[in-house]
């Protein structure tokens, strides 16, 4: 890993402990209960957390040639924004996509927003915090069912509770920027 990378990642880090990273006891939507939680949104909403995850996720895949980027709205949504953003000014511009939990109803009843992909296209899956992969793997399954090429699956937490098999059943490895580890946890 670079300097510049790992001094990135450090901040980074020092963001999620302060803002995302909580010891209390919570019910997470898998059902399960846990001591921890990670609200990855509220980093990623801050502008230096947004800037910085976006900066590491584009050196994580500055040799993929990717299309685009997206995930399961919500956790994905601000990470997507940050990312083709700062892509755009890097000169590499790569489109973003956002999936629904659920077909849209009215207007053009899309699943997956953003520019059209294609089926020669490739992507990245991005997650802000993962447990099990249910919602990374709903927005695999959307994008999978199109043909597209899902060349990376990246979350900024994994919170090594199952994501990471679960993912590999779809074909897909996951990678993240932390784990629960790197919290003490």
């Amino acid at each position: 890993m670079n300097k510049k990378i790992s001094k990135q990642k450090k901040q980074l880090f020092t963001i999620l402990k302060k803002n995302s990273f909580k010891r209390k006891r919570v019910i997470l939507s898998s059902g399960k209960a846990s001591n921890f939680y990670f609200d990855g949104r509220i980093s990623s909403l801050i502008s230096s957390g947004a800037y910085l995850i976006a900066e590491i996720l584009l050196d994580m895949i500055k040799y993929d040639k990717i299309d685009a980027i997206g995930g399961l709205t919500l956790g994905a949504d601000p990470i997507i924004g940050a990312t083709v953003a700062i892509s755009f000014g890097k000169s590499r511009p790569i489109n973003g996509f956002i999936v629904r939990k659920d077909e849209k109803k009215h207007g053009m009843k899309r699943k997956i927003e953003g520019p059209a992909l294609k089926k020669s296209s490739r992507v990245v899956i991005i997650d802000d915090v993962v447990t099990t992969g249910s919602s990374t793997i709903q927005a695999i399954k959307s994008v999978q069912e199109i043909g597209c090429k899902i060349v990376r699956v990246i979350a900024v937490v994994d919170r090594n509770e199952g994501a990471k098999e679960n993912i590999e059943k779809c074909k897909c490895k996951l990678e993240s920027i932390f784990t629960k580890a790197d919290f003490g946890v």
